[in-house]
């Protein structure tokens, strides 16, 4: 009998998020919650049931606001049942504001403040809010979309200076988290430089390129995954 696997997955409206529900859509193996702020406004995540073979459960979920985040827990009870799991969560909300003209002596602290509370705070509390529900799971993976941009080994320069921050603090969250509970898998992946919204017209990836990768990665996940920081084809990245 083919094993069943249930996903959570933040920010799922577009880009990234959105290729990730897609994706995981085309098997019947796969129950998918996808979180996203407006599920009313987000037709295209909506679009996907018509011709998803998997299953998917839309849940509204504001990540940078920690009465939502609670508020859709409740909702997923009612969804998974009192026994339900989830066995992947992957924490993919983000936002970037402090783009390239932002350095360390150039940028906005409201726009610092906000990458912060999604790109860090959000993610951790997701993960802290539904921990019960990865405890019940089956696979008790924990990935957290960052950046190649966060990688000081790789000095990206003076540029994405508040986002690059963000991203960084991320990957300190996801050691800490492996740490604190050896038993799961938690790792953080860098997706690469994607044609989304946020990534541009001229970055070098298409989504489905870079999903596809990121969903093998994942889904062959090991202990040994635990605490690394990961591009979506594998590869180690320096801290």
């Amino acid at each position: 009998m083919t094993e069943s696997y249930t996903w959570l997955i933040t920010g799922t409206s577009r880009g990234l998020g959105l290729e990730i529900v897609r994706q995981l859509l085309q098997s019947p193996t796969n129950t998918v919650i996808a979180a996203c702020r407006a599920p009313e406004k987000a037709s295209s995540l909506q679009s996907l049931k018509n011709d998803a073979k998997g299953f998917l459960h839309v849940l509204e979920m504001d990540t940078s606001n920690e009465e939502s985040i609670e508020a859709s827990a409740t909702r997923l009870k009612d969804i998974l049942g009192v026994k339900g799991g989830v066995d992947y969560l992957i924490n993919n909300a983000g936002l970037l504001e402090g783009g390239h003209s932002v350095t360390a002596f150039n940028f906005s602290a409201s726009s610092l403040r906000r990458e912060l509370e999604t790109n860090v705070v959000g993610h951790a509390i997701v993960a802290k809010t539904y921990l019960p529900f990865v405890e019940k799971g089956k696979r008790k993976i924990i990935v957290n979309m960052t950046s190649g941009l966060a990688s000081i080994g790789s000095d990206s320069g003076a540029t994405y200076a508040t986002y690059s921050l963000s991203k960084t603090a991320l990957n300190m969250l996801t050691t800490k988290q492996a740490k604190a509970r050896p038993d799961f898998i938690c790792f953080c992946v860098d997706p690469g430089w994607v044609k989304t919204d946020m990534g541009g017209k001229d970055a070098l990836l298409e989504p489905h390129e870079s999903v596809s990768h990121i969903l093998k990665l994942v889904t062959n996940a090991t202990s040994e995954s635990s605490g690394q920081f990961l591009r979506y084809d594998g590869k180690v990245l320096p801290w």
